[in-house]
């Protein structure tokens, strides 16, 4: 970590530090990791809940051409697994393990995933405290508890700075009409909220106390080098989020989303099972 730090260091303009300026332009920032920034493959990006097996939170990331290019997986998207059979997207972690996702993502997606980060939801809550929480305007009051998992939900709605428990309810608030889609929404927002902060200089040196935070709720095969090199990489970026448009379905009694992918995206889905999809609009 203190290679990280110290490397990171050198990214910035550090009389501009010294004197306190943390609105240091980034158009000359200098990435002193470029070389291990593998614009080859997407990253791929899980986050479960606490105690979770299943990843309610799938997305990949891919730096390229001065953008920062997120596409979010719907939790509930239908799998149609040669190993595993009908299956949610969210639970293909949990049957198969890190590469049973990349595996199924990557053919779906038609590009390549190389590393994985994976997070345990209860990590936001440390690292927004060490951000100095995340700036999000809640749409609506959201009130919710769940005693078995020791979670509360509850938000006003408006303009305000969450972290902690609030960000981690914020996220994990899915108890509406909207229900997944929804929370894929208030994702976008957080993350985009998140990116902005990350990529400010001052807390770009905070990145392996932020790391440290996260601890053992943050697991991926990224080495501080490369960690060091996605983020500064990503500091010169646009960010630009989608999720994979869609509807939803029921099959045998259980609701779906059927996605659009992009290979297929140009093409009407075709039922399968003889016609027992049921769509639902």
């Amino acid at each position: 970590m203190c290679g990280l730090g110290g490397g990171l260091a050198l990214a910035v303009p550090l009389a501009d530090l010294i004197k306190g300026n943390t609105t240091v332009k980034l158009e000359g920032f200098r990435n002193p990791f470029g070389s291990w920034v593998d614009t080859d493959r997407d990253l791929l990006v899980l986050g479960s809940d606490v105690g979770g097996g299943n990843t309610d939170v799938i997305f990949t990331l891919r730096v390229e051409n001065g953008k920062t290019q997120i596409t979010q997986v719907p939790r509930d998207t239908y799998i149609d697994s040669a190993r595993f059979g009908p299956i949610k997207a969210n639970a293909l972690f949990a049957y198969g393990g890190i590469e049973a996702v990349k595996e199924e993502l990557s053919e779906r997606l038609g590009r390549p995933i190389g590393h994985h980060i994976r997070v345990n939801l209860s990590a936001i809550r440390r690292m927004g405290d060490v951000l100095g929480g995340v700036e999000v305007d809640v749409p609506k009051r959201m009130y919710y508890v769940d005693n078995s998992q020791g979670l509360t939900i509850d938000l006003q709605p408006g303009l305000q700075t969450l972290k902690g428990r609030d960000l981690e309810g914020f996220l994990r608030w899915r108890h509406d009409e909207n229900a997944d889609i929804g929370r894929i929404e208030r994702q976008q927002l957080v993350l985009a909220a998140v990116f902005r902060k990350l990529i400010r200089p001052d807390n770009l040196m905070r990145l392996p106390t932020l790391l440290t935070a996260a601890g053992e709720d943050v697991k991926t095969d990224l080495g501080p080098m490369e960690i060091g090199g996605l983020i500064t990489a990503m500091a010169s970026t646009q960010l630009s989020t989608e999720r994979l448009g869609g509807r939803p379905f029921d099959r045998n009694g259980i609701s779906y989303w059927e996605a659009d992918w992009p290979s297929t995206a140009s093409t009407s889905p075709e039922p399968a099972d003889n016609g027992r999809y049921r769509f639902l609009f």
